[in-house]
Parts: C-alpha cells; structure tokens; sequence
C-alpha cells in the first residue's frame, strides 16, 4: 500500500472521527470535596450546635420522667404497642394526632421565617445531613488529615498504610451510623429495656431492621454522598429562592469592595483594586466545593465557613475582614449608591410568617392547656338496628367507650337522656335506674355495653334522639355525645 493510500485512510478516519457526534452521558462522576479546615467564630458555633444537636438526639431516650402507675417512664416515647406519643408532660392519644400536624405546621412556619430573615440557616447549621456531614469529615480530617493529606492519599497508589487508614476511617464511620440507628430505635420503645434486648438477640424485627436502614443511610448519606444531597435529592434549596428577598441576611461576597480582584504583593498598593486576593481560601473550605464570589448559588448552604477563611486572610494582608459576610442585597446596592446601610427584619413576608406562627402556637397552646382528660364514644349496634320484645317494646344496644385520658382512676356517672320512659340497663354491670357510676383506669379506655329499651306506647317515629353523657363525680368533668334510638315507625 502506498504512502498516499495510507495518508488518504488516516486523513478518512480523522474527518469521521471529527464528524462523529460526541458521546453523550446522562451521569457525571462525582468529584470528591476535601474542605480545609478553618478556625474562626462560625466555625466553633458550627461546633457547638454540632455537639448540642447530636447530644439531644443520642441521649433524650435515656432522659426519665415519672408519670404515674403503669405509666411508661420515658420522656419522649412514640409507644405504638399502647397507641400512644409521650412527649414530657404531654400524651397524645391515636384522635389527637391533629397536634402532630399542628407542630409540623409551627416547624415549616419557622424554617419560613428563619429563612426569610437568615437564609439557610437551617441547611447551614441544625440539618441532620449537615451536623452528620460535620462529624464524618472530621473524623476524615482525624484519620488522614487535612485538604492536602488528604488529597494526597486519594491520589497515592495502595500502600498498607492507606489502607489502614481507609479501613479506620470506615470503621469509624460505620460506628458512628450504627449508634444513629441504635438511638432512633430507642424512641420507639423503652430505652434500657430495647438496648438490653438487642445486643441480646431479643429484640424485635423492626428493631433490627430500621437500625441498619439508619446505619446505610448515615453512612452512606454523611460519608459518600455528602454535598450531593444537599444538591440533588433535598428540595429545599429550590423552595427557599421563593422565601428570600433583598432584605434577607445572608452569607455575601461583598463584590462592591472585593472587585476588581487578582493577586497582590507585600507593598503594593491597593489604590484602583478589590480586597480580594484570588487566594480561593473560600473555595477550598466550602463543603459545597463552590465558589462564593460567584454570587447566590442553590448549592450553598451558608454555612458561613467561606467568612472564616477570608477574615483569616484579611487579617494577613492588613485588610479590614468582612468581605465575606452576612449581608444583604438592598445593602449592597445602598454602599453603591453611598446611602445608609440598613437591615429591615419588619418586611410584608416576615411579618405574615410570624403572625401565622403566633397565631398556630397559640392555637395549639390554648387546646392543649384546655384538652378534656374526658372523651366518650358511642357505638350503636347495626345488625340487627333494633329488637322488638314479645311486649312490644323496642331495644337497641350500644357500645359506651369512656376515654380516660388522666392518670388515675376516676369514677363517672352515666346517664342516658331521651323519651320519656326510657329503661336502660348493663351488661355484667350493677346498673339501673338508681345507680349508673362505672369506674375507668387511669389512661386507659373502658367499655360498657348497654341495653337501651322504650315502651310500645312511648315509639312517635322510626328514629329518636336520644344522648348519652359521662360525668366525673369528683371533678364534675362532663363529655357528651348524642345518637340515636331507632324502632318501627308507629
């Protein structure tokens, strides 16, 4: 073959290749983060609201308090096997759990509110995935050191001791999901009784089961996915641009004094220049990898590490700090304009926010201190709706349940009211006309059945109302439910 031939076929392949359309991909490889580790104020707050948050949810399940006799002691309890929520002095019942919504309704009106006025501080500072992120990264940092380490050993081929280093770290990290999981389970059932029963093999499945799914998640979460949950699965950062204006405080590149920026030297004037150095002191330190000075960002977090960073930096070349700082939008276009700087937390979006969550709070307070510790549940027998005696009277039967919601053992007189002559009696229960007392456990539901019978004479209609009422001989407590007496239409 001929040098020409063989030019003209590599030529062919070039032109093709060139043609070709380009490989597409749906997924881009996660690159690895290592923040550098900073010191500074917001740094040891993240510190502090890492050690107080984790704190609380690894050790509440252990705190007791006393409620009464049979009660279970724990301070706060999701007890499904007796259908109820402990939360301190406070016990929701299976029907209450309109208290639940109410506290996730005072939650989200708060993360509004917060968000408005802060940003994400949620995301910066109390997010599980944050607070468990902090803690994985700095056991990293423990093991194998800071950024530069750290890239390093990524990079180094498989020595032993990477590999000692990689297998503490996991090992740490999978401690770490375990006693998450371990403590979540403990919310769900009596801590000291589940946590001797599990490492002794007699706990039950469930148990088992949400602490490993806590365990992957944790690890996997914290310790490999990290920034991209915050990026990809969460939907917050897409929900709170809606919740921010101008006027919101947020972590800001503050470009009106940092541009134009570039690299300066020891003498230098700063004469026609930004303060900012391009040092990328606050790239390197995100845990987000991103790069504040190119403004707002949906992965930023305002974990406020960035503002550590550069202070430390201004400090070094003699500038003033602050040029990465909470700061508002309004305010750098006033320092523009060289107006007043001002912050306005009274904004139309705030004052709604907190209204509704005064309004909510109270709502919630107000039943809750006014809740009856009385309920009554009247259930009328269906098949058959009704039974006519060799007299030519009428009876239904109904299932009373009296809902004593109070500790102790009460006693309630039960009285039936409807058309005249109306006889009732008890099944298994001394009940009649003269005495109609039944006694209800403390935080426990009782169940009467009752036999409700009119006279031939006394029928005026297929259906007639009649009420049922319980009422607390000592406390004059009273719950009343109303029904109806069903018979043959006369």
């Amino acid at each position: 073959m001929s040098v020409n031939e063989l030019t003209g076929d590599v030529e062919r392949h070039d032109v093709e290749a060139v043609n070709a359309p380009a490989k597409r991909t749906l997924y881009k490889a996660r690159e690895p983060i290592h923040p550098k580790r900073v010191k500074g104020a917001f740094r040891r707050l993240k510190w502090q609201v890492m050690v107080a948050t984790l704190g609380v949810y690894y050790l509440l399940p252990w705190v007791r308090w006393t409620r009464g006799p049979g009660e279970p002691d724990q301070a706060i309890l999701v007890d499904f096997a007796g259908s109820r929520f402990y939360f301190f002095m406070i016990e929701i019942w299976p029907d209450e759990l309109y208290y639940v919504t109410g506290l996730l309704i005072l939650a989200s009106l708060g993360l509004f509110l917060a968000t408005a006025l802060f940003g994400r501080v949620w995301c910066g500072y109390t997010c599980p995935q944050t607070v468990w992120t902090d803690l994985f990264v700095a056991v990293e940092r423990m093991v194998e050191g800071d950024r530069n380490k750290r890239i390093k050993l990524a990079n180094a081929p498989w020595t032993a001791d990477k590999i000692r280093k990689k297998v503490t770290k996991h090992v740490i990290w999978l401690f770490i999901g375990m006693a998450t999981g371990g403590a979540w389970i403990l919310y769900f059932h009596d801590a000291p009784t589940i946590a001797r029963e599990f490492f002794l093999g007699q706990a039950p499945f469930t148990a088992y089961f949400y602490c490993a799914l806590l365990t992957l998640t944790t690890y996997i979460f914290a310790g490999s996915m990290r920034e991209q949950v915050c990026t990809y699965m969460c939907p917050w950062p897409r929900i709170q641009a809606s919740l921010t204006d101008a006027d919101t405080l947020q972590v800001t590149y503050k470009y009106d004094r940092g541009e134009p920026r570039g690299p300066h030297k020891k003498g230098d004037s700063w004469e026609g220049r930004g303060d900012c150095v391009s040092c990328r002191a606050c790239v390197v330190s995100c845990p987000m990898g991103i790069d504040i000075r190119e403004g707002p960002q949906l992965e930023c977090i305002n974990c406020a590490l960035c503002i550590d960073a550069c202070d430390s930096i201004m400090d070094k070349v003699g500038r003033p700090r602050g040029l990465i700082g909470y700061d508002t939008d309004a305010n750098i276009a006033r320092r523009l304009k060289g107006e007043k700087l001002r912050v306005n937390f009274m904004r139309p979006r705030t004052v709604v926010y907190g209204s509704m969550l005064v309004l909510v709070a109270s709502i919630m307070l107000f039943a809750l201190t006014t809740r009856a510790t009385v309920n009554l549940n009247v259930i009328r027998d269906r098949t058959p709706p009704y039974v006519t005696l060799s007299d030519g009277s009428v009876r239904n039967a109904y299932t009373v349940k009296i809902v004593n919601r109070a500790n102790a053992e009460r006693t309630f007189r039960l009285d039936i009211d409807g058309p005249d002559g109306l006889v009732v009696s008890a099944s298994g229960e001394a009940f009649d006309g003269a005495r109609r007392l039944v006694t209800a456990g403390g935080d426990a539901v009782r169940s009467v059945r009752l036999f409700v019978t009119l006279p031939a004479s006394a029928i005026a209609g297929a259906s007639s109302p009649i009420s049922v009422s319980v009422t607390d001989t000592v406390t004059g407590e009273q719950a009343v439910n109303p029904t109806v007496f069903l018979a043959e239409g006369r």
